[in-house]
């Protein structure tokens, strides 16, 4: 079952959610990195007839491909424990479920924006966005986490 989040209650989160989507981004640069450095290697190789010179040189690549990979997979597990979803890790785009009018909806951050002011329905995305008025924070809520 889903956690579902007041305003207040996912603003409270902000902080460390930042935090784990500033390192997931960062891992993902350096997997990325690693990750051409051996597609190049492999290109390479297949160009010289299949015959790897010295594939021992590739092993500090392997082993920083791996290691971020299971890092980054550690920060989304992290970011997800607090009951939030990673929509978007290129422009650290998260959301939170909420209850408005009794629909689920999300609650919708991006790295950089300062606090929680946009919300739309689980269906419309980023281009959906809508801003938090008066009238939606009055009827909309969370549920209780014991």
């Amino acid at each position: 079952m889903p956690r579902y989040f007041t305003k207040k209650e996912a603003e409270r989160l902000l902080p460390h959610v930042e935090q784990a989507i500033r390192a997931a981004i960062e891992l993902k640069k350096f997997y990325v990195e690693a990750e051409m450095i051996l597609q190049q290697e492999a290109r390479r190789v297949m160009a010289a007839g299949g015959v790897a010179a010295n594939s021992m040189q590739l092993e500090p690549e392997r082993s920083r491909r791996d290691t971020c990979a299971a890092r980054l997979r550690d920060a989304i597990e992290t970011i997800h424990s607090y009951g939030c979803e990673v929509k978007d890790l290129d422009i650290g785009l998260i959301d939170f479920r909420t209850l408005y009018r009794g629909q689920e909806v999300y609650l919708c951050w991006k790295l950089g924006e300062e606090g929680i002011r946009f919300w739309h329905g689980l269906t419309e995305g980023f281009p959906g966005r809508k801003e938090i008025d008066e009238e939606f924070l009055a009827n909309h809520r969370g549920t209780t986490v014991h």
